[in-house]
């Protein structure tokens, strides 16, 4: 940002202050607060489609648009509304995560959990085996018999 030009009467301070608070074009910030979406519940967009469709029943010139006005909302949302009621009833109405859908369900997760947890078990399996190669190697070399399996069992 280029310096700020002195202004007769005002200290550097205040002008350096004044300056900070401009933006580009030099109008002060504005620190409105950014607006929240309206959150509309299954039922609401229920009773809210039943009442448009009164409006629009009535026959009454502009009775729609005094509807949208009133409750604030958009045609769009109606249009939106009535496809989702159209395609799965009144569940198409209910809010869902936005987003995409996740990758892996329940089951899926559970199975690639198990997963990890095998691949982890054979791992470990695969350096208890080989220890066990290399004490017997060791074993060997030091001239010390191994007990036999079969009397420490009985």
């Amino acid at each position: 940002m280029p310096k700020p030009t002195p202004v007769p009467g005002r200290d550097d301070a205040v002008a350096e202050a004044a300056h900070k608070r401009r933006g580009r074009s030099g109008a002060a910030v504005e620190s409105a607060p950014a607006r929240k979406r309206r959150p509309f519940s299954a039922a609401d967009k229920l009773r809210l489609l039943k009442a448009a469709e009164v409006a629009l029943a009535s026959g009454e010139r502009g009775a729609l648009e005094a509807f949208l006005r009133k409750e604030g909302l958009y045609s769009s949302h109606l249009t939106l509304w009535r496809r989702q009621f159209e395609a799965r009833g009144s569940e198409g109405l209910a809010a869902r995560r936005p987003g995409s859908k996740p990758k892996l369900d329940d089951k899926d997760r559970a199975l690639l959990a198990a997963q990890k947890k095998v691949a982890q078990l054979e791992r470990k399996l695969r350096i208890a085996e080989a220890v066990i190669d290399l004490q017997k190697k060791a074993h060997a070399v030091l001239g010390i018999a191994l007990p036999d399996l079969d009397e420490v069992e009985s």
